[in-house]
């Protein structure tokens, strides 16, 4: 199921197992307690939630629907909509296929030169660069380098442009950009987008040019590895040791 049905179909199981306690007249303690267990339960089942942000997502959806549908004091029901209409401008439906925001940590990229050599004025494009970590994580790399970044969301675009005034950052499509300009393309996606884009950089990427994913494995639609270049771990400071992958179109 393509996210996010399946947070939608939890929170849903759990606000009907809530109804029900109440119908059959449970404890107070188990009508709100239970449906919280069974999100928390149906979040550590992968197929509902695959990375430890959708966990939360699902884990929490009861919880904090529940506390929104408690008295609040005085306040007007439509507040309860402000956090919505935020959380849609943040993820406007068309980017939910994509990942979500996860930045790029601090120097994260710094050992790359010594993996990838590139000539002064390279340009580097980070394709769904969300708050704008990976285009200055990429400016530490390479400083002399043209960076420019391509951004779904009007929050994070915003937001990415005043914290990156040195790159060009763009608003729109991230998979309707033309990647032949560049030397390189930053990926920090999620592993069911991966193919897509895979598919794009072998149709669009010029010989001799980069395709460096933060985390996650190049596969395509069977599902073959890229052969990497090199792989690269993060500092020593990222809990979960995760791979820099560097490829190079033949």
């Amino acid at each position: 199921m393509i996210w996010p049905l399946p947070a939608v179909l939890s929170w849903l199981a759990a606000w009907g197992l809530c109804l029900a306690l109440q119908r059959a007249a449970a404890p107070v303690w188990a009508i709100w307690l239970l449906p919280a267990l069974l999100g928390a339960a149906l979040a550590s089942w992968p197929r509902v939630a695959s990375t430890p942000w959708r966990q939360v997502f699902v884990a929490a959806g009861f919880p904090a629907s529940a506390l929104a549908l408690a008295p609040s004091g005085g306040l007007p029901a439509w507040v309860w909509l402000v956090p919505l209409g935020v959380l849609l401008l943040a993820y406007p439906r068309q980017a939910w296929r994509d990942a979500p925001v996860f930045p790029t940590p601090v120097g994260a990229l710094r050992e790359l030169p010594r993996h990838l050599p590139l000539p002064a004025g390279a340009r580097i494009h980070d394709a769904g660069c969300g708050l704008g970590d990976g285009l200055k994580a990429w400016r530490e790399a390479y400083p002399t380098a043209q960076l420019s970044g391509i951004e779904w969301s009007w929050l994070w675009w915003a937001v990415a442009r005043l914290r990156c005034p040195w790159a060009r950052v763009q608003r729109g499509d991230m998979w309707a950009v033309d990647w032949s300009a560049f030397e390189v393309v930053y990926l920090f996606q999620r592993p069911e987008t991966m193919p897509r884009a895979m598919d794009k950089a072998r149709r669009e990427m010029r010989p001799g040019s980069w395709l460096v994913s933060l985390e996650f494995e190049a596969r395509d639609a069977q599902g073959q590895a890229w052969p990497a270049q090199a792989v690269l771990r993060l500092p020593a400071g990222d809990p979960q040791g995760r791979p820099v992958w560097v490829y190079r179109r033949p």
